[in-house]
């Protein structure tokens, strides 16, 4: 059997994981993702081959998924940070690329009430799934999300 190939992608600002708002986004950092991984998909992990993408340029996030879909890339695990509010070309970009999406946020945005705009996605509706809330562990429970509706 093939492993699966999933994509992790990040948006603005969240090269700093770990260290941007640590009281809003934790402390954890990407480097914390294969433990988080092995915790979470257990012996299934080994199926899974990770790529991880950060770029603050939505042309680039753009430029990216495109590129999944056009290496045969599995699935995506997508935090597009501010841009998930905002951005009308990734959620396109989302519906026509044909790969299976789960939206990841580390905080949960529609606990986010002092600042209404982030408790609204355009991807959503793009995806499988969304996960929010759960700091980084969200992008280990987006990529067993991921391997069940993959695997089945």
């Amino acid at each position: 059997m093939d492993k699966l190939k999933i994509l992790i992608m990040n948006g603005p600002n969240l090269g700093h994981i770990g260290t941007r708002q640590p009281e809003i986004y934790g402390s954890r950092t990407m480097g914390d993702m294969p433990e988080l991984l092995s915790q979470v998909m257990g012996a299934n992990g080994e199926e899974v081959v990770l790529e991880h993408f950060q770029s603050n340029s939505e042309g680039a996030l753009i430029d990216r998924l495109e590129q999944a879909r056009e290496q045969g890339v599995d699935g995506v695990v997508f935090n597009a940070g501010a841009y998930t509010h905002t951005s009308l070309a990734l959620a396109d970009c989302l519906a026509w690329i044909g790969i299976p999406c789960v939206e990841v946020h580390i905080s949960n945005i529609w606990a986010r009430t002092d600042q209404p705009l982030r408790q609204r996605s355009l991807m959503g509706e793009r995806c499988v799934g969304v996960i929010a809330g759960f700091g980084i562990l969200g992008y280990a429970l987006g990529v067993q999300a991921l391997y069940q509706r993959l695997r089945g």
